[in-house]
């Protein structure tokens, strides 16, 4: 061929069976899509087929809760087997504690149906590559599904279960208490547990009012929480708190500056003691009707605390082996407005209890 020539334009039959080849490679990689999808959706339909009921009694018990006339806690008691699981819902947790949770635990947890099919197939491919689970993909939903049903086990099947568990919570419960559940049930070290228990135990307080240091610590415990209590392995849960606090950077909810300051803030060294205000009024209540989760009180959480310290400071100004009880009523209604049993419930000199 001379240099220079033009090419031969192809026939009429090689430009059919280019676009002949071109077309099945589409149909084989819609295929292939449509395998990837439909096989391991099969496989999770017909092994749910073989699982019982779910089961959510025992993940609903919760503490009982001694309330005064306003809702404020005076003193929560230990479920039957010894946790400290508190009532809370969403709406009674900061907002920045939520936000975070979800910017590092599960971003598309408002979007997906229970399962993220990006986080499982990233998980999947990562099983392929390495052939040991490296990272599970699990949902907010997968391990509220753990939290109800535990299991031991890190295998495929026990993660098949999850998922199947996590897609019948949603179905159930809905987006609202499956968030519910978590925020309940997440382990915080030792009997505490759910987000309400540990904000109590690790920082005095309920957990309507966070700061961005105390979320992260609460969105890192339950990753880890026997090997990252601060109260017993302070740099762990420092570290586990900072990493939150870089990825909710990352993520949007907070700036650099203020994830500089969070880390500053010092973690909690040792665990407090949940409130006992009204001791011997709330014990008596709560044996009259020990089924009751929530008992409502006409007492004054803030008149019971000052009197409270009113009849110590007043009784160990009178010697060691005295006490002191103050009974305080609205003369229109006769409600008990406090109820102070002693100088001290858990001086055991004064016979406090």
């Amino acid at each position: 061929m001379r240099r220079g020539a033009a090419f031969p334009p192809p026939s009429a039959g090689e430009g059919v069976c280019g676009a002949g080849g071109r077309e099945r490679v589409v149909i084989l990689c819609a295929l292939s899509a449509f395998l990837a999808v439909s096989v391991p959706t099969l496989a999770l339909w017909r092994y749910a087929a073989t699982l019982p009921p779910l089961d959510l009694t025992q993940a609903h018990l919760r503490s009982t809760v001694i309330l005064d006339r306003k809702g404020q806690l005076l003193r929560p008691f230990a479920t039957a087997d010894g946790r400290w699981r508190l009532p809370v819902a969403a709406g009674e947790v900061d907002p920045r504690y939520l936000a975070m949770l979800k910017a590092y635990e599960d971003r598309r947890f408002d979007t997906h149906p229970g399962i993220d099919p990006a986080a499982t197939l990233r998980a999947a491919w990562q099983w392929l590559i390495s052939r040991r689970i490296v990272s599970g993909g699990s949902t907010l939903s997968m391990q509220v599904a753990r939290l109800v049903e535990p299991r031991s086990e890190r295998s495929l099947l026990a993660k098949l279960r999850q998922m199947v568990r996590a897609l019948e919570l949603e179905r159930t419960l809905g987006k609202a208490g499956v968030l519910d559940l978590y925020l309940a049930l997440a382990p915080y070290g030792g009997p505490v547990e759910g987000v309400r228990a540990a904000s109590l135990a690790y920082f005095g307080r309920e957990p309507a009012r966070l700061s961005f240091a105390e979320s992260a610590l609460l969105v890192a415990l339950p990753q880890a929480p026997e090997a990252r209590r601060p109260d017993r392995f302070a740099a762990n849960a420092r570290r586990a708190r900072d990493r939150v606090l870089d990825i909710a950077t990352e993520r949007g909810v907070l700036t650099a500056d203020e994830a500089r300051a969070a880390k500053a803030e010092p973690v909690p060294a040792l665990r407090k003691q949940f409130p006992m205000l009204a001791a011997h009024a709330a014990e008596q209540a709560h044996a009259a009707d020990p089924e009751a989760r929530v008992q409502h009180l006409t007492l004054d959480a803030r008149l019971q605390a000052s009197l409270e310290a009113l009849a110590a400071e007043r009784a160990a100004a009178a010697g060691p082996a005295l006490s002191a009880a103050i009974l305080a009523l609205d003369n229109r209604t006769g409600a008990v407005l406090a109820h102070v049993g002693s100088a001290g419930y858990l001086d055991a000199a004064r016979a406090g209890a």
